[in-house]
Parts: C-alpha cells; sequence; structure tokens
C-alpha cells in the first residue's frame, strides 16, 4: 500500500476557499476507481508553521500512485484549480 500526503498553504485562505480545496479533493474518490482511502482535513490552528488543507488518500501500488499523477481528473481539473489557489505546497510519498 501506498500514502501521498499532500500539505497545501492557500493564498487567501478563508472558510470558502478551503471548502473548495476540500471537496475538489474529495471528489477525486468518485472518478478514480482506484483510490482506496481519502481523508482531507481542514487546518483550524492557522499557526505561522501550520499549511491550510491536507490530503491523505491511498493506493495500492508504487504503480498506481503513478496512474493518480497522470490521472486525467487529477491533472485537468484538480491540479489547475489547486495550484491557481496555492502558495505553497509539500508532500510525503511513501509505502507502508
Amino acid at each position: 500500500m501506498v500514502k501521498h500526503v499532500l500539505f497545501v498553504k492557500l493564498k487567501n485562505p478563508g472558510e470558502e476557499e478551503c471548502r473548495r480545496i476540500k471537496e475538489l479533493f474529495l471528489s477525486m474518490k468518485e472518478r478514480i476507481d482506484f483510490i482506496r482511502e481519502i481523508q482531507v482535513g481542514v487546518d483550524f490552528l492557522h499557526s505561522q508553521r501550520s499549511y491550510d488543507v491536507v490530503l491523505e488518500l491511498t493506493v495500492d501500488s508504487r504503480a498506481d500512485l503513478e496512474r493518480y499523477q497522470s490521472h486525467p481528473y487529477h491533472v485537468e481539473q484538480v491540479k489547475p484549480v489547486v495550484h491557481q489557489m496555492r502558495q505553497g505546497s509539500a508532500t510525503v510519498d511513501y509505502e507502508f
């Protein structure tokens, strides 16, 4: 199993923006059938070192992670919106 964790810092981290990103991330579960699990959280501390939204998704293998990275819904619908709204991001991908 592989876990993909993405932290996103938004340019304008208001409630509406965080909700939009959360819903967009969650929509991938319905459209990318090999995603096993998906969780999305919104930060509530708002400290200087906090990121605003976290995406955690689980797939079966490294090959599935590569398929996710190039999946048309992810590439054409999700990434452009996130890139437009983000100030920065960080990611961790690991096997367990």
